[in-house]
């Protein structure tokens, strides 16, 4: 019962969307063309080849639609798709459709989509343009920048759209531009329309709570005297792996006449990244087939395979060892991306003769480069960070992901920059093709739209649940905290440098710290009429530093100007996780003393929440030994505390594991009265290894909530907004029913249900008795407003800084 708030790392606090530029240097930001309608987020695209645009138009949802697409409308040039992810679907990272309408005038060769030889070669496919090759700017007037007759435009961004999330059938316009409301329109010839469908809702296929991610079209082929249907490829977490700690992902085939849908992935792999070749037989995939997950994070070790489209159990093969993201250059090249030598890098193989160990090198060593897209079997597209950036510097343009070309015939193989020259201050993602090559598509966060010292929108975002009667929520703030009333939310922001509180007067912030301190890990005291929250403050992620457990009470009532924190701990010791009682008069929390050399972590108990070990006040510890136990809560009900621990881990484990993260951390429950009556709930692998962390119990104690591994990954992270530089990821949130009379019933807990399904991370979930969209709860609706400051490191040119794109370790305050 109630809801879950969580709060998900690499998810960038501004939309991203869908852009395409022309394939050539120099091009500006007039030669951007933005694809989508502008509705919430959207990337990771594909376009539809005409072929497969026309049967899926057949489906009956689009043929009856308000505006029904006509053939003729794909014919000409005025109609083209798209599929590509959106989270506009209760917040669910979804496969759609795009339909972009070109009302070009055929009377006029100038405004012309294509021209008479596009009937005769209908797989030429422009995908975002509307524009002839004389103009490739169409939309645009010669006096000014703006889009089209009935939409406003941005300046900086090229959009068209509202913020209206209700309507995802309908074309949209901007209404709220302040800026650029009341300029004149003006008559332009080619106005461009979208329409966007969710896939699911076309075809009738799985609904429940998933991922969906990579769509790509197999077109057809002869196949005797016929020729082969049409499919959309993706892949998918819609079911569960059997496996713990292994990526739910698995591909899969949708036939684009039929609706029917089979899985290409044998049963008990994971596959990745799917791609389709030219030919449309062949599927290649990133797999974990040979080894499984073990771990890792930046770099995925994964093999590529190659599977057949009609029978995927019939002649399965690894191609290659060692790579990610595959992409065809032909039915015989692929190319990928892997690490070596300490760089990101593309390569290019034959697998005409199967398995090769033979691989060039596209890019060149020294600079990033990743997420490759074949324009044919000898140029890619390719996303590159040509310089490496620390975290604590402001970045310069060789330092942002930006789209090149790479083309292995080309002079001393340099490259066609396409996007450094438009904004070179912005991160662009996950190059597609556009026909042929003659334009290129990616994705970017919109910060254009947002102005140095401007604010930006943050929301309390409510998402699909699995669980019934239990909604799911997501906080744009670290360590979200539900006061146990339910009336107040309160949680610490990006930069873990201020706190903010949300509840019947409005969004606030509450505690600032001007000085080198960070804070995090807020949580309220579970006795309401207290109205105490409790934060840390010092160094974050750092065990060797003194870190401090403070109190604000009277919070609620008190302006931020007279907010006073009170120390409860002192010393040279690392303090964290503070937790109390239901009464509010002890509280648990994990320390570092008694911890020697090694900075092992124990729970204590503090006897008086009120003084914590000052004028006499009285420390006890709880649990002893040569691990870390951490992450602690005490239960509803006063009896128990629930934990996460490393006290398990194997004897012959390494000290370090895959990119030195330490891992092996379970859940455990401990008696609070006695350390000796303990259990171990719930682990992720089946030898410990792996992350089962921060839980907190429901509000009636028979369920715990936590952040884990134990689906492992379900993209390639590299392929993520500016991954680098980031904290250990936990996974998705997950929660377990446990007994509440026997505490030695809840060993090794083997049911558990997966709650959130992402490409992002989520952490530090809380739990609530009440429903977010109760009267009572006041702060839900609070939440829609902004806060501030929200935008710190927005450039005034519109670009972006890393420690913006949503990760949780920021070193420094620069404002």
């Amino acid at each position: 019962m109630g809801s879950i708030a969580f709060f998900a790392t690499y998810r960038p606090p501004l939309a991203l969307d869908i852009f395409s530029l022309p394939a050539y240097p120099n091009a500006t930001r007039q030669d951007e063309i933005h694809l989508t309608d502008g509705i919430s987020y959207n990337y990771n695209c594909q376009v539809i080849p005409p072929q497969a645009l026309r049967t899926i138009l057949r489906h009956s949802q689009l043929a009856s639609s308000s505006q029904p697409p006509k053939r003729s409308d794909i014919d000409s040039g005025r109609l083209t798709g798209l599929v590509f992810v959106s989270e506009r679907d209760s917040n669910l990272e979804t496969l759609h459709f795009a339909l972009l309408r070109f009302n070009c005038d055929d009377d006029d060769d100038d405004d012309v989509a294509y021209d008479d030889d596009y009937v005769d070669d209908p797989y030429v496919d422009y995908g975002g343009g509307g524009c002839d090759d004389d103009d490739d700017h169409c939309g645009y007037d010669d006096d000014d920048d703006h889009y089209y007759d009935d939409y406003s435009y941005d300046d900086d961004d090229n959009c068209y759209y509202d913020d209206d999330d209700d309507d995802d059938h309908s074309y949209y316009d901007n209404d709220d531009d302040d800026d650029d409301d009341e300029e004149e329109e003006e008559d332009d010839p080619c106005p461009t329309e979208v329409q966007v469908y969710s896939f699911a809702d076309v075809y009738g296929t799985f609904s429940g709570v998933r991922m969906e991610d990579s769509g790509c079209i197999a077109v057809g082929y002869t196949v005797g005297n016929g020729t082969a249907d049409l499919y959309l490829v993706y892949a998918s977490t819609m079911e569960p792996i059997e496996d713990r700690r292994q990526p739910w992902t698995a591909v899969y085939k949708t036939n684009l006449r039929t609706g029917e849908t089979e899985r290409l992935t044998p049963q008990g792999v994971s596959d990745l990244s799917p791609s389709v070749s030219p030919s449309g037989k062949k599927v290649a995939v990133a797999s974990f087939q040979r080894n499984g997950w073990q771990g890792e994070i930046e770099h995925l070790h994964t093999d590529i395979y190659v599977m057949h489209i009609r029978n995927s159990q019939v002649g399965r093969r690894r191609v290659l060892r060692n790579g990610g993201w595959p992409t065809w250059g032909s039915d015989n090249i692929i190319f990928f991306h892997r690490k070596k030598e300490g760089f990101w890098g593309v390569f290019r193989a034959d697998i005409s003769n199967g398995e090769t160990r033979v691989t060039h090198r596209v890019t060149p060593v020294g600079i990033d480069a990743m997420t490759p897209a074949a324009i044919n079997d000898t140029e890619v597209a390719v996303a590159t960070i040509r310089r490496k950036s620390k975290f604590n510097e402001d970045r310069v343009a060789e330092q942002y992901r930006h789209i090149e070309i790479f083309d292995i015939t080309a002079p001393g193989h340099e490259s066609i920059e396409i996007t450094r020259n438009t904004r070179p201050k912005t991160d662009h993602y996950n190059p597609f093709v556009i026909d042929g090559g003659n334009r290129i598509g990616y994705h970017r966060c919109k910060s254009a739209r947002v102005k140095s010292g401007k604010d930006m929108h943050r929301y309390f975002q409510n998402l699909k649940s699995p669980k019934r009667h239990v909604e799911l929520n997501r906080v744009s703030g670290v360590f979200p905290t539900i006061s146990s009333d339910g009336s107040k939310l309160a949680f610490v922001d990006n930069e873990f440098k201020s706190v903010w509180l949300a509840d019947s007067n409005g969004v606030r912030m509450v505690l600032d710290t001007k000085g080198p301190d960070n804070i995090f890990s807020a949580v309220w005291n579970q006795n309401p009429e207290k109205d105490t929250l409790y934060v840390c403050m010092g160094p974050s992620f750092n065990a060797d530093q003194p870190l401090e457990i403070h109190a604000i009470p009277n919070v609620s009532n008190v302006s931020s100007d007279n907010i006073t924190t009170v120390p409860l701990t002192r010393g040279s010791f690392n303090n964290a996780f503070p937790s109390t009682d239901p009464q509010g008069r002890r509280l648990v929390f994990r320390s570092t003393r008694n911890g020697g050399d090694e900075r092992y972590k124990n729970l204590y108990i503090m006897e008086n929440s009120k003084i914590g070990e000052f004028s006499g006040g009285k420390i006890r510890r709880l649990t002893r030994g040569a691990w870390t136990d951490t992450h602690c809560q005490w239960s509803p009900r006063g009896d128990w505390i629930v934990f996460s621990s490393t006290r398990d881990k194997p004897r012959d484990a390494p000290e370090k594991s895959i990119e030195g993260d330490p891992g092996y951390f379970a859940v455990y429950l401990v008696k609070a009265t006695d350390p000796d009556v303990w259990v171990r709930v719930l682990k992720s692998g089946y030898d410990i290894a792996g992350h089962v962390n921060h839980p907190c119990f429901s509000p009636d104690g028979r369920s715990i909530a936590v952040s884990a591994d134990l689906a492992a990954v379900s993209v390639d992270p590299i392929s993520l907004p500016l991954f680098l530089h980031s904290v250990r990821p936990y996974g998705d949130i997950f929660t377990v029913d446990i007994n509440t009379r026997d505490i030695y019933k809840n060993k090794d807990i083997e049911n558990y249900t997966r709650i959130t399904h992402s490409r992002y991370e989520n952490s530090t979930p809380a739990w609530t008795m009440y429903s977010a969209m109760n009267l009572d709860a006041d702060w839900s609706s609070r939440l829609k407003d902004s806060y501030v400051p929200t935008c710190p490191y927005t450039y005034p040119e519109g670009g972006e800084s890393e420690r913006r794109i949503g990760h949780l370790c920021i070193p420094r305050r620069c404002c």
